[in-house]
């Protein structure tokens, strides 16, 4: 596990006057990310405040096994170094942002983040998304299954898919409403045409760090050091195509046309104070076989983050109404751990490379207030979620803006945020013949 530390220290403050007291970017954030300023190329950035300082531009006062890796415009390179080098990187950030003698060097190196477009963090090689949202399979197999909601699979192994990384999109980039195959329980044959059942659902992204050669394992226990960062993940889901595909092999077209994450990666490092316990498993429930089982990954192997979704209309902006929230959870609520689900996807000798993206699958609360997809508050559009003005939701409609947001926070330290994750549902493209 990760250590705390100075940089953690909820005292320090920075000479970036923005990030004192900053929701999602104070000083013992520092999450990296790549940007662009007006007019120029994308590049590495750390987020202070509401400004991006380019790391570039003060690479020459950074560690010598960094600086190399900050010349690209993906941070492949730097989540490929030792977890020990991207420690003494924070370290070394920290010091520069928070003590006044840096100032007359690093400023002009800073730019306003309302000015600079975000772009994906890393060039996704392979992307996977897991299902450890226990209360999450519950909900949606009582839809598909009502008999048998939660296979038996389930508690013995981290259930999970390969995706599309080809799809994946930084926050703010519009959704467009998928065509495909859906067929009503009680029609004879599928039809082909927009979805009429358009979801979102709540996950948090893991990002790989350094990787594994293909054949080897990595254990539960070392799990950790793999992983980078970590950010908000939007997997869109079309669930009458789903409804349709699913069964025998899985999710397809229902989730490869759009998943949005938020551009900032939370680093492993940021996260230190933020560990908590795993919560026990039910009784009865049985005990993970041996490789996914580790007793400090168990003891602070969870995530103590706040998590939020609210949907903003295109009625509600004509209006000027604020966001409406749908749902508040937290991490805890997953199954399985993140280091159980880095050690599972490395189990069969599979090889993790530096810039994979891993989704934890949906994250849902066993109350209503907590629910991380629309399919379930709505049950299936049964009962839709109705909206100030007296609109309706069972299902996304074209222009709906969904939010979705991450607060880490700890008896003892400051809060840190994910920054946005956003995007707006836009109409179908016309269809095939």
């Amino acid at each position: 596990m990760i250590a705390i530390d100075d940089t953690h220290d909820p005292a320090l403050t920075s000479w970036v006057a923005s990030a004192n007291g900053h929701a999602d970017f104070p000083i013992q954030n520092l999450p990296f990310g790549i940007f662009s300023p007006a007019g120029g190329a994308a590049r590495p950035g750390v987020a202070i405040g509401e400004s991006i300082l380019d790391l570039g531009g003060v690479a020459a006062l950074l560690p010598d096994a960094v600086a190399p890796t900050l010349s690209g415009h993906t941070l492949n390179a730097l989540f490929a170094l030792p977890a020990a080098d991207r420690l003494a990187l924070r370290r070394r950030l920290s010091s520069l942002l928070a003590d006044e003698s840096h100032r007359a060097i690093v400023a002009p190196m800073l730019h306003d983040t309302a000015g600079c477009t975000l772009h994906l963090p890393a060039a996704i090689g392979d992307y996977s998304d897991f299902y450890v949202g226990i209360h999450h399979a519950n909900n949606v197999g009582k839809q598909f299954r009502p008999d048998n909601p939660l296979l038996p699979n389930y508690k013995y192994v981290p259930i999970g898919y390969h995706g599309r990384a080809s799809s994946i999109r930084p926050s703010g980039v519009p959704v467009i409403r998928p065509q495909g195959q859906r067929k009503a329980p009680d029609a004879d044959a599928p039809t082909y045409g927009p979805s009429r059942r358009l979801d979102y659902e709540l996950e948090l992204g893991v990002w790989i760090g350094t990787g594994n050669p293909l054949g080897q394992l990595v254990p539960v226990a070392e799990a950790g050091g793999h992983i980078a960062g970590f950010c908000l993940l939007n997997d869109w889901s079309a669930r009458d195509f789903q409804a349709w595909e699913y069964q025998p092999l899985g999710p397809f077209l229902s989730k490869s046309f759009h998943s949005t994450i938020s551009p900032w990666v939370v680093t492993a490092e940021a996260m230190a104070p933020f560990r908590t316990a795993q919560p026990a498993r039910p009784d009865g429930d049985p005990a993970p076989l041996p490789y996914l089982w580790d007793e400090a990954d168990q003891a602070k192997g969870a995530l103590a983050l706040d998590l939020g979704v609210a949907i903003r209309t295109a009625a509600m902006r004509s209006a000027g109404l604020d966001p409406h929230p749908l749902s508040r959870g937290v991490a805890t609520d997953m199954y399985w751990t993140v280091a159980q689900i880095v050690a599972h996807h490395a189990s069969n000798g599979c090889n993790l490379n530096p810039g994979d993206l891993l989704g934890t699958g949906t994250i849902s609360s066993a109350d209503r207030d907590g629910l991380g997809s629309l399919m379930e508050l709505s049950r299936g559009g049964a009962e839709p979620v109705v909206l100030p003005g007296g609109e309706t939701r069972g299902f996304l409609e074209d222009g709906d803006e969904i939010i979705l947001s991450a607060t880490a926070r700890a008896a003892g330290f400051v809060s840190i945020g994910f920054g946005a994750c956003v995007a707006t549902i836009l109409p179908a493209r016309p269809a095939l013949p």
